[in-house]
């Protein structure tokens, strides 16, 4: 896994020439990527949710299209039309903006769910339907959509099942007092995308994909994993739980990471990384847990802590050696 390892290294370095001080957050959304899951930034305006989306597309070396969400916004300036051309008088398919490899869904929560639905077929099953023609999207293709969570007023909700078709749920967070004096040091009044190189490219990461799928998961860590997801189903605190789903991202996930650390076989450890970002956004508090001013993290640590951890010793493994 040390080819893994080093591209996510080399990644995370190449971002990091335009974002600062957020090695963890982009190593989460490099998790995501290498596993094939799709991205949701939860957080302020200004805090570099875009300029993030654009960097790392840059480095990833793969097509980016953005799409900036509005209320007028229609399903077919996402998914594409079929219209008329006057020309060759013959109908054209025209391929709307999701036809890419990383597609930022700027501000999802502001168009309306008709429009937000649209981006479901292409989220769940790489393709787009455009007047009965279903065409494949390229590969790989990742949506990384963003949302303020503060303002309220012209937004819209996403939907259950469009919440759970994403891979993690993450926010920047404000950057240190050493980490803005930077920013302002290092960008000024400019973004230098250009100094950004590109690290890998579509072809690559694919590969990279299938080197993830032979990391090992022993029979204990799977069991592991889904005894924290079904303790979501029956938490007090908890209204609805996360989903089989989940389970599997949260699988897939600890795979990619084990690969980034270098290991090609996973530990509880790979599991606790990613446990909150992969299910923060799948479950909903009970009233009686938002007045009692419980958090979703808070749920999910008590569930963490709460669970037996098995051994990491080498008979998981089969006789491996573990770290």
């Amino acid at each position: 896994m040390e080819t893994v390892a080093h591209y996510t290294d080399r990644l995370a370095a190449e971002t990091e020439k335009i974002i600062v001080g957020k090695r963890h957050q982009i190593q989460l959304i490099l998790t995501a990527v290498l596993s094939g899951g799709h991205v949701l930034l939860n957080d302020l305006p200004g805090s570099g949710k875009t300029t993030l989306v654009r960097t790392l597309s840059l480095a990833l070396g793969c097509g980016y299209r953005r799409i900036q969400f509005t209320p007028d916004l229609l399903p077919s300036d996402i998914v594409g039309m079929t219209v008329y051309n006057q020309k060759t008088q013959e109908f054209q398919l025209v391929k709307g903006p999701v036809h890419t490899n990383i597609l930022l869904a700027d501000e999802i929560n502001r168009a309306i769910p008709r429009t937000q639905s649209a981006l479901l077929e292409a989220m769940e099953e790489g393709q787009t339907t455009i007047d009965g023609t279903t065409i494949a999207l390229p590969q790989p293709f990742l949506v990384m959509a963003t949302q303020n969570p503060v303002e309220r007023e012209s937004t819209f909700m996403l939907p259950a099942a469009q919440m759970d078709r994403f891979f993690l749920c993450l926010s920047m967070g404000y950057p240190e007092l050493e980490e803005e004096v930077a920013i302002l040091k290092h960008l000024g009044d400019r973004t230098p995308f250009e100094e950004v190189e590109a690290v890998t490219g579509p072809e690559l990461l694919l590969a990279l994909r299938e080197e993830i799928r032979q990391v090992q998961v022993s029979e204990l860590c799977s069991r592991y994993l889904v005894e924290l997801v079904q303790k979501t189903r029956s938490h007090p605190w908890l209204k609805q739980g996360a989903s089989p789903r989940a389970s599997r991202s949260l699988y897939q996930g600890s795979k990619t990471w084990a690969a980034m650390q270098g290991r090609d076989y996973v530990i509880p450890e790979d599991i606790k990384a990613i446990w909150t970002p992969v299910m923060c956004h799948r479950i909903v508090l009970t009233g009686e847990a938002r007045y009692q001013k419980k958090t979703v993290e808070d749920v999910l640590t008590e569930i963490l802590e709460g669970t037996e951890v098995p051994p990491t010793k080498k008979e998981l493994f089969h006789g491996r050696k573990a770290e």
